[in-house]
């Protein structure tokens, strides 16, 4: 048994002991501990506030307690609000990495899976930085690590090329560019587009301002400026398929991916396949409302398509907006699927920080929903964050 599903059985035999509740193996919730606070392993308490009837500090604190007292791995453990913090004895660690038996690894398995593995997943309104890389290292090792015990593993990235935040960098080279390029500049492409959309963001921030100054909220300020506004309309002339907007786009994205691809060649970085959101950001919507007719979903008063996921240990979950536009999990939804068409891969690994960790929890539990052939292959590969001294990176800050 790993280490993860021996502390879930733990966990769960914690809970029938305080609470004499049976808890399903799905509905215990573990994360990394994030660098704020001390701790190796978070587990998330508020799905067992309804079990236990007391307050989530209160619930975290009698859980830490008995653990601690029950498993002899836990050092110590804190409790802030409704996550309780577990630090792993040191001497654990050296014992686990001592009796793996690394001579015999991957022997003995006769079947060799198709493997997809995502990794990088950049945006194209700005740079690569050092989280693309540590990701990107993580990926391309795991990628050789399977491939080295026989497995056939395809590399794959996924470039978000399309929305808002697109919008802003293509809106400033519109105001400001003056026709400039990469060339003419001695940029690399990815950071001269990103150079846009720091510009977007320090103008739209003096916007903000003033409009605070005349009384109006902050928040409402931020979707209230002329250069929100602007954006937004150049958002629907690019979901109308203005031929201007398009250009511009596809050229902008162009020089972006120019620039990635001198990173990736500096790296030794191949992907076999490369996705790209603008293609496969509406194919998600056929399952959601394919799982309404099966009744697996329901709709709401305000016309938003949602399920139920607190038998799972989750939240109630939009799948299709009120006004039926998409997010990301839609998208995913659809995007697997295309994964499968081209590949009918054993197993989908997908490499993600950590504030990831719900949304891939989300996602599997749907596609089982759905009864969908590959609901059990996806596996998310997750990981810390990269920090500069002065906190995390940026990049509408250009830090």
């Amino acid at each position: 048994m790993n280490f993860e599903a021996s502390l879930k059985k733990h966990i769960r035999i914690a809970v029938k002991e305080l609470y004499q509740t049976d808890l399903e193996e799905n509905a215990v919730q573990t994360n990394f501990t994030i660098d704020d606070f001390s701790g190796d392993i978070t587990i998330l308490i508020f799905p067992l506030v309804k079990i236990s009837k007391k307050s989530p500090e209160i619930t975290g604190q009698e859980l830490g307690k008995y653990l601690q007292t029950n498993i002899e791995f836990i050092q110590s453990f804190n409790v802030v609000k409704g996550f309780l913090n577990i630090e792993i004895k040191t001497n654990y660690w050296i014992s686990f990495i001592n009796n793996l038996d690394f001579d015999n690894y991957g022997k003995g398995a006769d079947k060799k899976d198709k493997i997809l593995i995502e990794f990088c997943g950049p945006n194209t309104n700005k740079p690569l930085h050092l989280g693309h890389l540590r990701n990107i290292f993580i990926g391309a090792s795991m990628s050789r690590i399977l491939k080295e015990n026989g497995h056939n593993v395809v590399n794959i990235n996924i470039n978000n090329d399309r929305g808002i935040a697109i919008c802003k960098s293509m809106l400033a080279y519109k105001k400001w560019g003056q026709g400039s390029t990469p060339n003419s500049t001695h940029k690399k492409g990815d950071h001269f587009v990103g150079d846009y959309y720091v510009m977007y963001e320090q103008e739209n921030e003096k916007q903000i301002e003033l409009l605070v100054q005349q009384g109006i909220t902050k928040e409402a300020a931020k979707t209230s400026t002329a250069l929100a506004k602007e954006n937004n309309e150049l958002l629907l002339a690019w979901e109308a398929h203005d031929p201007d907007t398009i250009s511009l786009w596809k050229q902008m994205n162009q020089w972006v991916y120019d620039g990635f691809k001198i990173s990736f060649d500096r790296l030794d970085i191949v992907f076999e396949k490369e996705y790209y959101e603008s293609n496969e950001y509406l194919k998600g919507k056929d399952f959601v409302l394919d799982g309404l007719n099966k009744k697996v979903f329901y709709k709401k008063e305000n016309g938003a398509i949602c399920t139920d996921l607190t038998s799972f240990g989750l939240d109630e979950k939009v799948l299709l907006r009120a006004d039926g536009s998409s997010i990301y999990l839609t998208q995913d939804l659809g995007m697997i699927q295309s994964r499968y068409e081209d590949y009918k891969m054993d197993q989908m690994i997908y490499v993600v920080m950590y504030e990831q960790n719900y949304h891939f929890k989300v996602l599997q539990t749907v596609l089982k929903q759905l009864d969908l052939p590959y609901a059990n292959s996806i596996y998310h590969l997750s990981y810390g964050e990269v920090k500069l001294p002065e906190g995390r990176m940026k990049s509408r800050e250009g830090k």
